[in-house]
This record gives C-alpha cells, sequence and structure tokens, in this order.
C-alpha cells in the first residue's frame, strides 16, 4: 500500500472527463500500438535506431504513458512516454490515501513484470533503476513498487547504475544476478558512460529490461511525432484508413524545425511549441509565445521538434486561479491500464504547485 506521506502529491480538486474524449483516448493508444508492429513502420525507423532500439527483445514495455492535453474538440497528444511516472499516486487520488489494487489490477500489474521476461515468468531478482532514485521526486512511487514487487515474492532493491556491476555476462547487485531492471532512468537509449554494462548486458540478451529501448524507439522518442501527424507516411508503411484519419485529428502537426525557414517561422513562433528530440520532464521545452529571438536562435535546427500549441484545459480550483491540466493514459500493449489528471500553474507540467499534482477524475 502507498504511505500517507504521498499525499502531497494529490490534489483535492476534481477534472471532468468527457466519456467521448476517453473513448478517443483509448483508440489513440490500440492504434499506435498496432502502428509499432507493422513492418513498414519497423523498416522505415531501422537506420534511424540506435543499435539498442533496434534490438527487439520480443517483449511489451512496462507502463507506457499517453500524455493528452484536453480542448474542446476532444484529446490532442502531447507526447508518449516509456518511463510513465505517477501511476500510483493517480490511482491515490481516484481511491484514497492508501489504496488497495482493484484484483483485475493486481492481475494486470503481475501479467505485465512477468512478461517483460522472455520466458514469461516472474522474476527472481528485479531493481528499480534510476539516476540518484532518492533524490527523485517520484521516489515514493519507487518504494511502493518495489513493496508491491516484494509482496509477489520478487527480491527487490531500488539503485542507482553505480550500484550495479554489469557486463555482457549480466547484471548482479551485491554478486548476486539480476534478471529484471524495471528502468525509471532516462537514458533511454543506454548511451551514457553510467550504463555502459547495462547496455552490454542488453545487447547480449543475459538481462531483460523494461521500458526498454526498442519501445521508445519505436513510439516514445519525440521525432515520432512527426510520422504520427504525416497522413503520407503512415499511409506508406501500411496504416489502415481508420488509424490515419484518427491520427490525423488527434495528434497536432508535429515537424524537424529544420523543415521550416526560420524567418517564417520566427513571425508565426506563438503557434507552435519547441521540443528538444531527446529530452524529458518537460525539459528545454519552449513555448513558442514565451519565445525570446535569441533563445529561438539557439535551437538546434536537426535535433528541436516543434507541434502545434495546444494549451492545457483548466480545471476550477475553488477561489484559487483556474489550474492547468494535463492528462496521461497508462497501458501496456493493447491494455489501458489507468488514467492520471496532474493539475499545475506555470509554463510546464510540474508536481510541485499548491493544491496541484494528481488529481481524481470525473466521467461526464
Amino acid at each position: 500500500m502507498l504511505e500517507p506521506t504521498t499525499l502531497a502529491n494529490v490534489s483535492p480538486h476534481t477534472v471532468n472527463l468527457p466519456r467521448a474524449a476517453l473513448r478517443d483516448m483509448l483508440r489513440l493508444q490500440r492504434t499506435l500500438e498496432q502502428l509499432s508492429r507493422l513492418p513498414g513502420y519497423r523498416r522505415l525507423l531501422h537506420d534511424q535506431l540506435p543499435e539498442t532500439a533496434r534490438f527487439d527483445p520480443g517483449t511489451a514495455s512496462v507502463l507506457m504513458g499517453y500524455d493528452f492535453h484536453l480542448t474542446d474538440a476532444g484529446p490532442r497528444l502531447i507526447e508518449v512516454n516509456t518511463n510513465a511516472g505517477g501511476g500510483l499516486f493517480a490511482l491515490q487520488a481516484a481511491l484514497g490515501a492508501e489504496p488497495q489494487l482493484p484484483a483485475r489490477l493486481e492481475q494486470r500489474l503481475r501479467a505485465m513484470f512477468s512478461a517483460a521476461l522472455p520466458a514469461n515468468r516472474m522474476p527472481q531478482r528485479l531493481v528499480v533503476l534510476d539516476d540518484n532514485p532518492q533524490e527523485q521526486f517520484l521516489y515514493p512511487e519507487m518504494q511502493a513498487f518495489a513493496r508491491r514487487f516484494e509482496s509477489w515474492g520478487i527480491a527487490t532493491s531500488i539503485v542507482g547504475p553505480q550500484q550495479l556491476v554489469a557486463d555482457k555476462d549480466g547484471v548482479f547487485l551485491d554478486g548476486a544476478p539480476v534478471d529484471l531492471i524495471y528502468n525509471r532512468h532516462c537514458d533511454f537509449y543506454l548511451e551514457t558512460e553510467p550504463l555502459a554494462g547495462i547496455r552490454a548486458a542488453w545487447l547480449a540478451g543475459t538481462v531483460s529490461l523494461s521500458p526498454h529501448p526498442a519501445a521508445y524507439g519505436l513510439l516514445a522518442d519525440k521525432r515520432r511525432l512527426c510520422l504520427f501527424s504525416n497522413e503520407e507516411q503512415l499511409a506508406a508503411v501500411g496504416l489502415d484508413a481508420a488509424g490515419i484519419a484518427l491520427l490525423q485529428r488527434l495528434v497536432p502537426t508535429s515537424r524537424l524545425l529544420a523543415d521550416f525557414d526560420p524567418e517564417a517561422l520566427w513571425k508565426e513562433r506563438k503557434e507552435w511549441v519547441f521540443k528538444p528530440a531527446t529530452s524529458h520532464a518537460s525539459r528545454g521545452v519552449l513555448v513558442g509565445a514565451k519565445a525570446t529571438r535569441g533563445r529561438f536562435l539557439e535551437l538546434d535546427p536537426q535535433t528541436t521538434i516543434i507541434q502545434r500549441y495546444v494549451p492545457p484545459s483548466l480545471t476550477t480550483a475553488g477561489n484559487d486561479a483556474p489550474m492547468k491540466t494535463d492528462l496521461r493514459l497508462f497501458a501496456w500493449t493493447g491494455h489501458a491500464l489507468g488514467l492520471g489528471a496532474r493539475l499545475y500553474h506555470g509554463q510546464v507540467t510540474n508536481l510541485r504547485t499548491e493544491g496541484g499534482g494528481f488529481a481524481p477524475i470525473r466521467l461526464v
């Protein structure tokens, strides 16, 4: 069960969500999952992906996250995440301070983590991995997951990369082999030196990792947003007409900055948001309306994604100013696991706004 101390991440305000919007979100998640499995889609991306993402373990990544803003015309996809945090906080917001997992969700979580291993078995030893995990804002959630894994009989530790011994022969903690890494680290392609040993073990098939680089490369790399909103490319890789129509409606136009004339783009900058292709947690995101000329000129055309700006909807917060609202759909393969709403003030999502955080959702 979650510790009561995590209540700081839960908002007292309620978010209203139209049922039609939820249906669209679920359809989009299933459509992107279908897209990621198409041979034509994988062939198109093969040469663009690093080696770690071209290695497909044949397993689906745990706890994918699909982030949306809600408009008068329905939901709009903002991005996809593979290390989507906050699922247990969203559950806490919906069910109370120390929620018991519904039996169906408990079964699905067990199935999800056992399916993260090629043999489809429950791991014997699991580590929750992040960079300096005790310093992360969502560390209490990692602890809650660790308690859940322990209740399933899995030896579990929360560690940073420096606590592991890893090479092509495997990953070890205190001399004992690790068979599954629940990866909360934001080096999605395992490219930095601290993860070099894990990278070697991953490519050698001596450790399982989830979420893994292949899933990130297929769906969560921000450069994929350009493909999701490109009707011609979607048709060329074999997505059906209904799927193309859905993505055209729900995914804001996204392109590489290099595809635009800088001067023309500067004049219409208020219509766009600028995102570093390799960033996470809204780091480096620049809303065009807030851009200075100098900051705009610093953007790297080859690594900056521009997306048609869709402002977040607003949720009434009593007598206080309305709060911006983001929605996150948690999913695994074709299964929806839950839905979270995050309330905040400021330019980008955060969990530090007084009265903000994960909020309960009311379907209307």
